[in-house]
């Protein structure tokens, strides 16, 4: 993917950039539909999250970190490039695939040396040409595209969603052909299905791999960057039996099951933190976390899908506050102080912050996240930049304080929008005073109305260039 634009790349030189060269570690961890709500450090009264607490009070727990998308794939991508999924042609989940003209993180840390690694859940294209295990209709030919293939050296990871534990349970199946005992809609290890089936925690699984990758990094002295995605706490949810047993008896059985599942995940997030202070690295690696959209389970929880959003409105698939604002982190001590972030962050900011601290160039063509280093240093209080978000015919755009909302797919209600304010084909909220975005004040501000109309054409119309391929001529 890089090498069409490595040329153009090895040409810049913008002045913002160190001029020493910087190569500390990289870790993007994401859970699949945790709610903003879904955790001790954003105050849930019930699921036990020690280590993501413990992180959350020695990093920067950023409050208004939103995903990228409402659904899992788009956001993935995001993460990777920088850039808003409808230029790269991934809307939705299970659609399309990461193109190959993007330039992804791990090709663009390449050139300074770093080796990179993906473990757990791809969902960026299919890990075959000749499958996929959402069959014939994910078109698998057409959208193959591997961790491999966007430049990660090692990967261990499943297409898309599997079960929480015991995913190779026939009962656990997460589509058809893993309930027939099909391999290959499971984990794929550096092109290839597993051998053999794995038992227990899906999340401890993922870490395994990783762990030891971390290790021979540090110990060949390379700098990486990894990328550690969970399934947590995604459909089909399987509680683990010992946080169940050990925190949750006496709640309701769908509870227990999504409740214990996060809490492996946490489990794991304290392995990860201990290891890198086990190798001494932990000062010199930049520790993220963060969820990949909203909760599951339109309007509300049903099933095994017991995810919260907390205080705000809409769920996974909405463009409302709860289907985008997730839990987010950021520890890197010695570097970040302890402290909580208000100013609005999105999961497109990975790459041009990542690209700043490594001191690598961008390339020319639009790139919807910012460096927020300044932001997670304390040293900027305002983002100054606004970040717009589609999601089928919808459209949204936030700043510092304001959210612009079109519903340009029509006024009916959708499933996922669990408010009551009367759907207009434009809203408009102040959401430092009205984060549960219940009053629209579109008709009493009409020049922050006008305003944010513009940036928000302004911001489809690039992205349209983008998907039409101008950002690749």
């Amino acid at each position: 993917m890089i090498r069409l634009f490595l040329p153009f790349l090895l040409l810049l030189s913008p002045p913002s950039f160190a001029e020493e060269t910087n190569t500390p570690n990289f870790i993007l961890c994401m859970a699949d539909d945790l709610g903003w709500g879904d955790s001790g450090f954003n105050g849930h009264p019930k699921i036990i999250t020690p280590h993501l607490d413990e992180m959350a009070g020695a990093g920067v727990r950023l409050t208004r970190f939103y995903a990228g998308a409402p659904v899992c794939s788009p956001t993935r991508g995001s993460c990777l490039t920088g850039r808003n999924p409808f230029r790269y042609g991934i809307p939705t989940a299970n659609t399309g695939h990461l193109r190959e003209e993007e330039i992804s993180l791990p090709e663009l840390l390449s050139m300074k040396g770093y080796t990179s690694g993906l473990f757990g859940k791809w969902h960026l294209g299919t890990l075959s040409p000749e499958f996929s295990g959402k069959g014939a209709g994910r078109k698998a030919g057409r959208n193959f595209m591997t961790p491999r293939m966007a430049g990660f050296s090692e990967w261990f990871a499943s297409e898309f969603s599997i079960a929480t534990y015991n995913p190779y349970d026939p009962e656990n199946g997460h589509c058809a052909a893993a309930r027939e005992g099909d391999m290959r809609a499971l984990f794929w290890h550096n092109g290839k299905p597993l051998a053999e089936p794995l038992k227990g925690c899906t999340s401890e699984m993922v870490m395994d791999r990783a762990l030891p990758f971390i290790s021979r990094a540090t110990e060949q002295k390379t700098p990486f960057f990894v990328a550690i995605w969970f399934h947590a706490p995604h459909l089909p949810v399987v509680g683990h039996p010992e946080y169940m047993r050990a925190h949750y008896q006496g709640l309701p059985d769908n509870q227990q099951q999504y409740f214990s599942c996060i809490t492996a995940l946490d489990a794991q997030m304290g392995r990860l933190r201990a290891h890198l202070r086990k190798l001494g690295i932990e000062s010199n690696t930049m520790l993220c976390f963060s969820s990949d959209n909203g909760p599951e389970g339109n309007p509300g929880p049903r099933g095994n899908a017991q995810g919260t959003a907390g205080e705000f409105r809409g769920r996974k698939r909405s463009l409302y506050e709860g289907g985008l604002r997730v839990p987010a982190l950021v520890e890197w001590p010695g570097t970040l102080q302890p402290r909580d972030v208000k100013v609005p962050c999105v999961s497109s900011d990975y790459f041009p912050t990542i690209s700043a601290i490594a001191a690598l160039p961008l390339a020319k063509r639009p790139y919807d996240g910012i460096n927020i280093l300044p932001i997670l240093k304390g040293k900027k209080s305002q983002r100054n930049h606004s970040i717009g978000f589609r999601f089928g015919k919808d459209r949204t755009l936030v700043d510092d304080r304001y959210k612009l909302v079109h519903n340009a797919g029509g006024l009916s209600r959708r499933r996922s929008d669990n408010g009551t304010t009367p759907v207009r084909e434009f809203e408009l909220y102040d959401l430092d005073s009205d984060p549960s975005e219940t009053q629209n004040i579109a008709t009493s501000s009409p020049a922050v109305m006008a305003r944010m109309k513009g940036e928000l054409i302004a911001f489809i119309k690039s992205c349209t260039a983008s998907a039409e391929g101008a950002d690749y001529r």
